[in-house]
């Protein structure tokens, strides 16, 4: 097994080894954005990852080599490159899409490359140490669990004569579950009791702080707490947890969602879960008292603070939300962004 490996010449992890050692938990871009914050503050970072995806290349690969779908992996790859020519260069590479019309069409390069290394290495972990070698990656990334998952969920849906039940349907598959148009009851995974990620548990029992959030909540997030030996380590952890969430409700999985019934779905997969911070954009709160109750009966502080991109759209500014890492989950405690 290879050590891993943090920073273009190893200089980079050995100086930031005063700040906390961080594990952030999620899938797709929401992970992505959490890595580019936290990778500006975090002495050892690792991103534990989903891997639920059946769609796209991912998809592709998945159906025809049988292998953990590595897509969410590459993302969050590529969020760990530096700011240099070196980190940027790789994580356009990575990123990179064919677009041939043939059988490589839409495939990823990075994609190809993880896959590659773990058929000649035989070792996902392994595999996956080599690529943020190569990249000078600003932290490790590790998948959830170590064999493919698809996520299952009820969908309720009205129906067309007034005061009849509403429709209940099993929805498969992370696409299906996330661009739903029915509200979800409940989602599972299967097989329902995976084995989890020995390397990720690991980091989850070391660190100082373990974040959930952001990201697509019942296809990326909850994932999480649907792996039994995950969720016992997240309860029983030393670590502070924190959770940051989502600036909108996504259209799909979470239409309709307040900022609050965000952490009530949490509490309903781990009721044991106790929080420390929570980490909201200030425009994103329509009543911060409500939520700041909701938060305080998990245990947490709630945190305000200005973290979106200030052009509009729904996406957290890894600058501003490095910030706001920076002055709680870096300083052991919680600063004073109300």
């Amino acid at each position: 097994m290879t050590e891993p490996f943090t920073g273009t010449a190893g200089g980079v992890a050995r100086g930031r080894l005063a700040g906390p050692k961080v594990v952030a938990l999620g899938g797709g871009h929401g992970l992505a954005a959490s890595l580019s914050a936290l990778r500006r503050m975090a002495g050892r970072l690792t991103a534990v990852v989903t891997v639920a995806d059946d769609g796209g290349s991912s998809g592709r690969l998945r159906e025809e080599l049988g292998v953990l779908p590595p897509g969410d992996l590459r993302m969050a790859l590529a969020a760990l490159c530096g700011d240099d020519d070196w980190g940027r260069t790789w994580a356009r590479v990575l990123q990179h899409r064919f677009l041939s019309g043939g059988e490589l069409h839409n495939h990823a390069a990075g994609n190809l490359l993880i896959v590659a290394l773990w058929e000649l290495l035989g070792g996902h972990v392994e595999g996956l140490d080599w690529v943020g070698r190569l990249l000078g990656a600003q932290g490790r990334v590790l998948p959830m669990a170590l064999v493919p998952l698809t996520i299952e969920a009820l969908v309720g849906r009205p129906v067309a004569e007034p005061g009849a039940p509403r429709e209940i349907s099993t929805v498969s598959g992370q696409h299906e579950v996330a661009t739903t148009d029915g509200d979800i009851a409940a989602v599972c995974l299967v097989p329902e009791n995976p084995p989890a990620c020995p390397e990720a548990l690991e980091a989850i029992a070391d660190a100082d702080w373990v974040v959930l959030g952001p990201g697509s909540w019942f296809s990326s997030v909850v994932p999480h707490l649907l792996v039994p030996e995950i969720r016992d380590a997240l309860v029983t952890t030393s670590a502070r947890r924190a959770v940051t969430l989502n600036l909108s409700e996504e259209g799909g999985e979470t239409t309709g969602f307040t900022p609050e019934m965000h952490l009530e779905v949490l509490a309903a997969y781990a009721p044991d879960l106790r929080l420390d911070l929570v980490i909201a954009e200030r425009r994103s709160c329509p009543d911060e008292k409500l939520l700041r109750r909701i938060a305080g009966e998990m245990g947490a502080e709630l945190v305000v603070a200005d973290v979106a991109k200030g052009d509009g759209t729904a996406q957290h500014d890894p600058v501003r939300l490095g910030h706001t890492y920076a002055q709680t989950l870096g300083s052991g405690g919680i600063g004073p962004w109300r």
